[in-house]
């Protein structure tokens, strides 16, 4: 044995944590809770045992704060955990994600795998689901005769409309042969075709209690149910199997009743408020038409007396429409139609439009003159400015008070003695005219 082969005892601890996590991963098993301690970072630490082996456990606080059961010593649980080695001291260990109570959690489990099997059958398809029909006259309730479901469906009924008759398919809704007396239940309703619409369902409880409402059977007998079916499991939080297959759900019976029945008072509410509004709207539309005659009346006083005209003769047209409208809808529609093109071309005449396009031309024509005229006046006022700021800097102008330009025999401005030389020649310019003098004496300040 070479000394690369010798592990120490860290190291074999991690490498059989590292295949029980790699190889094992999660598993579920149910087992009988002993030796639990909740300690104070907020873990769970316990064992799961049965009549033959135990196995430690922890339930980390970002898990057990989920948990819907509190653990006691002696309690049966499922859990889900993953397959772990507490590496300090070396001990096989489970970490449980999910605790659930071990009756409870596998009903849950078969719950789920028979809703998987028949959603990948196509049973719950929003493609399945009948309507209810729009006129019920028949209700079957397909519940237990002495529950307190049925109860509330007839008084539900009774209160919202008398004239729906309900007829009671007095089924097990617990127990183990519940399931089947209500599959072939629903089955003898859709063989007698009674009713409009079957209701079918029970009071809340508990999962066990409301388990008939998942058994498979249960379920492809309202898929194969030709007559509508409502489905009314317990309280609004339920949730079977039966409300995913059913052509409606209702959170509860009262509610389902409510579903196949119409409220007569509602009805008869809902049409005094459609006649306040008509009345309402009937006065308003009068009111209007008051207004827009009082309206019409005052325009034709103060118009033109041939717009007088013509709008008598529009009116003349109308009322000669309508009354035309009386005797024939056809020639109605023909007179409105040619009334409406009429009013139209003479809307669009282009009398009207000359008019206010050479009204137009000659507002836009003397807008341009009054512009033209203060831009000129504007421009001949600053070139007066800019020329009398230029003679004030002009030479000429200093030259007219009475000075000179001295210039050398090159044409070069003298403005110092140091530029000339005695002897030199010198033109001086003035405003009438140029000197020409020869420099005879020199003298620097």
């Amino acid at each position: 044995m070479t000394t690369k082969n010798i592990l120490k005892v860290s190291q074999l601890t991690k490498q059989v944590r590292f295949l029980l996590e790699s190889e094992m991963r999660t598993v579920w098993l149910t087992g009988e809770i002993s030796n639990f301690v909740a300690a104070s970072s907020g873990h769970w630490y316990l064992s799961l045992k049965d009549e033959r082996s135990q196995v430690k456990c922890a339930m980390f606080r970002g898990n057990n704060i989920r948990a819907k059961i509190k653990p006691n010593n002696g309690l049966q649980v499922l859990v889900k955990a993953r397959v772990s080695l507490y590496e300090p001291r070396g001990d096989f260990q489970l970490i449980i994600e999910q605790m659930e109570d071990a009756g409870a959690g596998l009903l849950q489990q078969q719950y789920e795998a028979l809703k998987n099997k028949l959603h990948a059958e196509g049973l719950f398809d929003l493609s399945y689901k009948k309507t209810l029909p729009e006129q019920i006259t028949k209700v079957g309730i397909v519940t237990s005769a002495t529950g307190a479901a049925v109860k509330d469906i007839l008084t539900v009924l009774n209160r919202r409309d008398a004239s729906i008759e309900a007829i009671v398919y007095p089924v097990l809704v617990q127990g183990e042969q519940a399931s089947l007396d209500i599959a072939n239940t629903i089955a003898l309703a859709n063989a007698r075709q009674e009713v409009d619409v079957l209701i079918v369902g029970r009071g809340g409880g508990s999962i066990e209690d409301l388990w008939s409402f998942n058994e498979e059977r249960v379920v492809r007998a309202i898929f194969d149910s030709h007559i509508p079916v409502i489905s009314a499991v317990g309280h609004e939080t339920d949730t079977t199997l039966a409300d995913f297959v059913a052509d409606m759900r209702a959170p509860t019976p009262s509610a389902a009743a409510e579903l196949v029945s119409k409220d007569v008072q509602t009805k008869i509410d809902k049409l005094n408020k459609l006649k306040q509004q008509l009345s309402y709207s009937y006065q308003q539309v009068c009111h209007r038409n008051k207004q827009r005659i009082a309206y019409l009346q005052h325009r034709l006083s103060q118009t033109h007396p041939e717009q007088q005209i013509l709008h008598k003769a529009q009116r003349i047209d109308e009322l000669t429409a309508r009354l035309t409208s009386v005797s024939s809808k056809l020639t109605s529609v023909q007179s409105q139609s040619q009334q409406y093109l009429h009013n139209r071309l003479l809307a669009v005449s282009p009398e009207h439009s000359i008019v206010q396009m050479k009204q137009t031309c000659i507002d836009l024509s003397e807008r341009t003159q009054q512009a033209f005229n203060y831009y000129w006046q504007k421009k001949t006022a600053d070139f007066g400015h800019l020329a009398e700021q230029l003679h004030m800097v002009s030479p000429l102008a200093t030259i007219a008070r009475g000075y000179g330009v001295v210039r050398d025999n090159q044409q070069n401005i003298v403005n110092s003695t140091s530029q000339v030389s005695k002897g030199e020649e010198i033109a001086v310019q003035l405003k009438d005219g140029e000197l020409f003098a020869q420099v005879t004496e020199i003298k620097p300040k």
